[in-house]
């Protein structure tokens, strides 16, 4: 449906993303690549599985359009690169048709890797859904997922496609590493197979996009002042707030307050790299608590200012 090019004997089967992520790393090591590039801000669990694999990390500037492409020149001895180009997490982002094709032009011209986390791709809500960067060139591009986000992180069940000549170097370095319950495995290709998880991906978009515009009206009314990113896809929101506001701060009362919410710092390597913000989670956030968390969100963002 959107585009991947899949040959069963590409497929290698992991933990979820970041566990594939740090395979992949440990391949490329193997294979005398010294440095990877991934977005700032971006997710730290995927910063620390490559620097866990031995890969020098080399934080990569990310704006409304996604990953800036062409910073990746500044570091030529990166070869490989960790992008979320569906929906960046937490600016929310779609990477442009312009840099998806400059970011495989560049992977070709230095013989590299592109790590492609298909991060919140199955709950997209104002638009259709994003092909893969996979599918445009199968030979360039690691796909990686999981049921993490669509099930339950629990299961530990998520999934590598891999080039063609990458597959054996992959499982050479990384057979050793415990994969995922046989028995869950099957349980999960059994429900796959049935139609029962597609049913089940129906039911939760359409559950996540009311709770996602219950979310977005109570925020425009509590903070009309704050811009909202990454709206249109995903469980969660990117809530950029003006400098008079202590995230810090307000993460802090939050907390006391019995509601969780993150600091935009929390995901970011440079303070170069866009405002302050909070990132919002809703997808355990029941439906009948969105106006009450939101005016004790807004309550403590204005005391903040105070």
């Amino acid at each position: 449906m959107r585009g991947a090019l899949v040959d069963p004997a590409q497929v290698t089967v992991c933990r979820g993303v970041t566990d594939g992520t740090g395979r992949v790393c440990q391949a490329l090591r193997a294979a005398g690549v010294g440095a990877v590039a991934v977005e700032d801000p971006g997710w730290h669990q995927l910063r620390q599985a490559a620097a866990g694999a031995g890969l020098r990390v080399v934080p990569t500037r990310v704006d409304g359009h996604g990953l800036r492409v062409g910073d990746l020149d500044d570091d030529p001895e990166v070869r490989a690169v960790i992008v979320s180009p569906t929906h960046q997490f937490p600016t929310g982002v779609v990477l442009s048709a312009e840099r998806r094709g400059a970011l495989l032009a560049w992977a070709r011209r230095v013989d590299g890797l592109v790590l492609e986390d298909d991060y919140d791709a199955e709950f997209r809500y104002d638009r259709r859904p994003v092909g893969t960067m996979q599918g445009t060139d199968p030979s360039r591009v690691v796909l990686l997922g999981s049921l993490s986000k669509t099930l339950s992180p629990a299961l530990g069940i998520g999934w590598m496609v891999t080039p063609p000549a990458w597959v054996e170097p992959l499982r050479a370095a990384t057979g050793r590493l415990a994969g995922p319950s046989t028995l869950d495995q099957l349980a999960f290709a059994a429900f796959l197979q049935a139609g029962d998880h597609d049913r089940h991906l129906r039911a939760a978009r359409k559950r996540y996009r009311q709770r996602r515009d219950r979310l977005v009206r109570a925020l425009a009314e509590r903070l009309p002042d704050a811009r909202l990113l990454g709206v249109a896809a995903g469980l969660h929101l990117l809530v950029q707030v003006d400098d008079g506001v202590d995230c810090a701060e307000v993460v802090g009362r939050a907390t006391a307050g019995g509601m969780r919410v993150a600091n935009l710092d929390t995901y970011r390597c440079r303070d170069d790299v866009i405002g302050p913000g909070l990132v919002l989670g809703y997808g355990n956030l029941a439906d009948g608590q969105v106006e009450e968390a939101v005016a004790l969100l807004a309550a403590i963002v204005a005391d903040s200012r105070r």
